[in-house]
């Protein structure tokens, strides 16, 4: 018999998980169901993310709620969109051969006015996030005056962003006979007082001592010096040929940057930040989960609920402030019982805030030494060794080709075609790491000014740069990543060519080479974007308009100086999608590929 209906879960929910892969409960699941199906208690469960606390309490819920009836009788409050849209999704699963199921998702960045319609059609379990549920609230557009049960998600979070004004609001318009259940992987004071508040003698249940870690997760730490930063991490990446990680960063900023940094560099990566709209976040994270991207960089709040398969790694490029989110940093690895890798890059100035986290999370970290140069490029050839040893060969589809192949190689004996085919990307690591220096930062060493790593420097604006305009700007969907996407893939050029990019409301500006500016030029010169000529022009200063006409060989230079204005009649109506980038899987040094318009036709709508 299948072990969740011995929990007395019905068959045909039993047989929609089945089909999603649970076969055995977890642990926080088998102990939390049997006493949340009696529905007539408060609950507290402390457990860390990944151990299925989703089904821990949607399952039961899903067995107490009466769906013949259509009004609000579940609410279901946790601190992201993510995590928001996560939950709603799941419980449609689960429920998919229940009748008459209704689930809505309120959250912000989407359409209010779609969340509305839906709530009005009728809903059981709503699903949302403290300030859009709130706002719906105040419109009165929604009933809770009968709801039976309220789960506080990720409560820990939910406080620390700032949210316990608005739960506050939000239960007041809830019933008092209603039952609270609270999950969260930490529990400080704050969550303990939460606990008190709304709940009458709740039933606690504690996966684990309280605030540790996940065991399947080994611990890390590299300590750099501040400049060597980025260079590390790039280096310990690339030791890790196979690695599906996230990358946390402490800001916004610093993680649009690093983004950048990774793709003017050549690796699948993309951004995860507050400040993208919602479609932006959804496409990244589409992406991210269909593994076409090797690296997310994130913030701690845009990364909360991102409940994605095998994750290798957990990048720590900042610490947290809050000692507590190095928990639900690591927790985004190890999920369903695996195992993962949780890393720290540091400056020796950090070592106390390791030795707290060690504290808290029950468990010590070991010092790591940041790989030589020699160490990874010999790693990243024995990774492409046992690639091809691996690959699964499609014989019917290749045997066609392999008497062209055989004479191909008919003058190379084995051990020529074997060095021949391991050189094509292991060179590449060869040159970029050849005199590579020792990163490792000693003590003393380590006494350095904290900040976000240097790359190798160069100087923006200087004398061996061009600055260039650009007809699009954030209006067409770009941001910086994108436009530097865009460009490379346009243009050819590399993106360690490219230097400064400024991007304005309907046009920008960038920085390239001296030697690149009329490759660029020539290569914008049949580009259209969303029907509209693209208009590359040189951003001079001080030049009569004579002198612009004859200058930059043969190309007209913007007038009215490098803050240039912007041609009316041009901008247009409507948001792009932002252009997905490609790159290898294995961390390695590769142009972005893309032809021109007339060459893709599959790139209409972006190009």
């Amino acid at each position: 018999m299948n072990p969740f209906i011995q929990l007395g879960i019905r068959h045909d929910i039993v047989n929609a998980i089945s089909e999603l892969g649970f076969e055995n409960p977890t642990p926080i699941q088998e102990q939390s169901i049997p006493v949340l199906l009696t529905g007539s208690n408060d609950f507290v469960g402390l457990a860390q993310t990944g151990t299925g606390k989703t089904a821990a309490f949607g399952l039961p819920l899903l067995e107490l709620l009466d769906f013949d009836e259509n009004h609000p009788q579940a609410l279901i409050l946790c601190p992201t969109r993510e995590l928001c849209l996560q939950i709603t999704n799941d419980l449609k699963n689960y429920s998919k051969n229940v009748k008459n199921v209704n689930v809505v998702a309120v959250y912000g960045g989407a359409s209010i006015s779609d969340q509305l319609r839906q709530i009005k059609r009728g809903v059981q379990i709503v699903v949302a996030t403290p300030g859009r549920m709130l706002d719906i609230i105040n419109r009165k557009a929604i009933d809770f005056s009968q709801v039976k049960y309220v789960v506080l998600d990720e409560a820990d979070e939910m406080l620390n962003m700032g949210f316990q004004e608005d739960i506050d609001s939000i239960l007041s318009t809830t019933p008092d006979e209603k039952k609270t259940w609270l999950f969260s992987a930490t529990m400080p004071s704050e969550v303990r007082r939460i606990a008190k508040k709304y709940m009458n003698d709740p039933f606690e249940l504690t996966m684990g001592e309280k605030n540790t870690g996940n065991v399947n997760i080994d611990h890390e730490y590299y300590t750099v010096r501040a400049r060597d930063k980025y260079a590390a991490f790039k280096r310990i990446v690339d030791f890790n040929p196979e690695i599906f990680g996230i990358v946390f960063c402490r800001t916004k900023i610093e993680t649009q940057e690093i983004a950048e940094s990774l793709i003017k560099d050549g690796y699948n990566a993309d951004s995860l930040h507050g400040d993208l709209s919602q479609q932006q976040r959804d496409k990244v994270m589409k992406r991210y989960r269909e593994r076409s991207l090797q690296l997310l960089i994130a913030t701690d709040v845009a990364a909360r609920g991102i409940d994605v398969n095998d994750v290798t790694h957990v990048i720590n490029y900042s610490l947290p402030d809050e000692i507590e989110n190095y928990t639900h940093r690591s927790g985004r690895t190890a999920r369903a019982g695996k195992t993962g890798v949780s890393i720290a890059i540091i400056n020796s100035k950090e070592m106390g805030k390791i030795r707290q986290i060690e504290r808290v999370i029950g468990k010590k970290f070991v010092k790591a030494e940041i790989p030589s140069g020699f160490d990874v490029c010999e790693k990243q050839l024995f990774a492409l060794v046992h690639k091809v040893h691996n690959v699964q060969v499609n014989e019917q589809q290749i045997e066609q080709y392999i008497p062209r192949i055989m004479d191909e190689f008919k003058d190379l004996t084995k051990e020529d075609v074997i060095k021949r085919f391991a050189s094509l990307e292991f060179n590449r690591f060869l040159d970029y790491y050849k005199n590579a220096p020792d990163l490792n930062a000693t003590y003393e060493e380590g006494r350095t000014r904290d900040g976000l790593g240097e790359r190798a420097p160069r100087e923006r604006g200087s004398s061996e740069y061009t600055r260039l305009f650009i007809n699009l700007g954030s209006v067409d969907d770009f941001n910086r990543g994108d436009l530097l996407g865009y460009i490379c893939n346009t243009t050819k050029i590399s993106g360690r060519t490219v230097g400064k990019i400024d991007v304005k409301g309907v046009y920008s500006f960038f920085e390239v080479g001296n030697g690149d500016v009329n490759q660029v030029m020539e290569a914008f010169k049949t580009i259209e974007f969303n029907g509209r000529e693209v208009r590359i022009e040189i951003s001079g200063e001080g030049v009569s308009s004579s002198e612009r006409r004859s200058g930059g060989g043969g190309y007209k230079k913007r007038e009215g100086g490098g803050g240039g204005g912007y041609r009316g009649g041009e901008r247009r109506e409507g948001g792009g999608e932002r252009r997905e980038r490609s790159g290898n899987t294995g961390g390695g040094f590769r142009d972005f590929s893309g032809k021109r318009r007339e060459d893709r036709p599959e790139r209409r709508k972006r190009y």
